[in-house]
């Protein structure tokens, strides 16, 4: 009987659970493209204009897991604090931050480097997120969170190839 609750928790999160995905092949190696996302002032280049955030606070590295960056950002006329977690990380390869205090119930940012041929791989970002309010809140935001995610990783994939295309 007390198993029970924890399955139906899961069944619940999955119909609630979002899965975005932005895929984009990069002119440069997996460790180059790698390599520009671990200096310090990446997320700050990476982020586009129209989203009004700006980090306030960074410890560490993507490559110490437990380091910290709180951005703060508009959303509509509030303005929200953003804490996230680096939580791994495989240089070269991978590393992943999720939100520790934020907007969304959960979020788990991984971000992939894929070798492909000689200079050239793939950058890939997989988000999930979790809305608050559960169904009530991905009924209401959830087309929204798409675009606005779609918009802003195709923003950041461009500055990334880019940056990267100059070092090739």
């Amino acid at each position: 009987m007390a198993s029970s609750p924890c399955r139906t928790h899961m069944r619940l999160s999955l119909l609630v659970s979002e899965l975005f995905v932005y895929r984009s092949q990069m002119p440069a190696s997996a460790d180059v493209v790698y390599a520009w996302h671990a200096k310090p002032d990446a997320l700050s280049r990476l982020t586009p204009p129209w989203e009004n955030a700006h980090v306030i606070e960074r410890t560490g590295s993507i490559e110490q897991p437990g380091s910290r960056v709180k951005i703060r950002l508009r959303v509509g006329p509030f303005f929200q604090t953003w804490t996230a977690e680096h939580t791994a990380c495989e240089p070269g390869r991978m590393f992943r931050d999720v939100m520790i205090d934020g907007l969304f119930r959960h979020w788990k940012h991984t971000h992939l480097f894929i070798p492909d041929v000689q200079n050239k791989s793939w950058l890939e970002d997989r988000v999930e997120y979790e809305f608050p309010l559960g169904w009530f809140g991905k009924l209401v935001g959830g087309a929204y969170t798409r675009r606005r995610l779609s918009r802003m990783f195709a923003w950041r994939h461009r500055v990334t190839a880019e940056a990267v295309a100059q070092k090739s």
